[in-house]
């Protein structure tokens, strides 16, 4: 293992490993053609060079190796953790891409708090007032995005606050990466797998007396189970989900709960969430843009009432 720790050192070079070590890199990412894309803590995505095609072939061999696992025109995909530091790799080879390709998605060598949040300003200083009354209120709350809008990275702030207001809290985190991280004592840590999936996971957790149950993303049934737990003496859950806006969250909560259920769910929906947060890749950076509670749930005209707070 020290040798391939020590040949993706090498062939990462000295741009990539800077980044690695940087804690306020978020995102390293690799294109088909060569081109290296770094993105920091509410900052846009920079431009800072290029590899050769054979050194990111090589990288995505090496990750497969350490994963023991291989890479082929058959296989051309890579996934898993980074031996170096547990980040999150996803490497592309030919055909599905013109050349070579990788993402790594960091696990956060420190967490950015709510303050750090405020100072950078991706969250205003109303919302984050108000996210510390609904921690403390021990609120179920939901963050909601797209794709690389910086979920994981505020939920771990969310979680901070979590540590430092209610530290006598017994939190258990269930994820499918480990990205989640806790400053809590009392925290169990659950990972999924093929043959144990989230939803089973929730279930379980139900037995390990939390105080809290949090998920790092729903993206199935699960999220039946999981609103079922929050909604019977469990408030005070984290969670997310890919969509568009905070509305768009509560919709594809429905859409994840009829993998589960043909029976529609938006009252146990609007009772069990008490909190949206939608995160998003703005121009100069990410940003929290709203943040509302739901007051309930019009059956006739199957919409939300949602309060936006800011």
């Amino acid at each position: 293992m020290d040798r391939l720790h020590a040949s993706l050192t090498h062939n990462f070079g000295p741009i990539i490993m800077e980044a690695l070590r940087d804690p306020d890199v978020i995102e390293i990412m690799v294109n088909p053609d060569q081109t290296l894309w770094i993105e920091k803590l509410g900052q846009d995505m920079a431009l800072r060079g290029k590899l050769a095609p054979a050194q990111s072939r090589l990288i995505i061999s090496l990750v497969a190796s350490a994963l023991e696992t291989t890479v082929t025109a058959d296989r051309p995909i890579v996934e898993g953790e980074l031996p170096l530091d547990g980040s999150r790799f996803e490497g592309l080879m030919p055909p599905i891409v013109s050349g070579p390709s990788f993402t790594i998605r960091k696990r956060a060598s420190r967490v950015f708090t709510l303050d750090d949040y405020v100072a950078s300003g991706i969250l205003s200083l109303s919302a984050s007032v108000i996210l510390a009354k609904a921690i403390e209120a021990r609120r179920n709350i939901l963050v909601v995005g797209g794709t690389g809008s910086g979920k994981t990275t505020f939920v771990n702030a969310i979680i901070d606050g979590i540590s430092r207001r209610c530290p006598g809290d017994r939190l258990i985190v269930i994820e499918d990466t480990t990205e989640l991280q806790s400053a809590s004592d009392n925290t169990v840590f659950m990972r999924c797998s093929d043959g144990v999936p989230i939803q089973r996971l929730v279930k379980v957790s139900m037995r390990y007396r939390p105080t809290r149950i949090l998920v790092g993303e729903v993206r199935d049934g699960s999220a039946l189970d999981l609103l079922k737990a929050w909604n019977t003496g469990h408030p005070g859950g984290v969670a997310t989900v890919h969509a568009g806006s905070a509305a768009a969250g509560l919709l594809r909560l429905e859409q994840l709960i009829a993998e589960a259920t043909l029976v529609p769910m938006p009252a146990l929906i609007a009772e069990a969430v008490d909190m949206i947060c939608f995160i998003e890749r703005a121009p100069g950076g990410r940003r929290v843009s709203d943040i509302a509670t739901i007051k309930g749930f019009d059956p006739v005209t199957h919409t939300y009432d949602l309060e936006h707070l800011c």
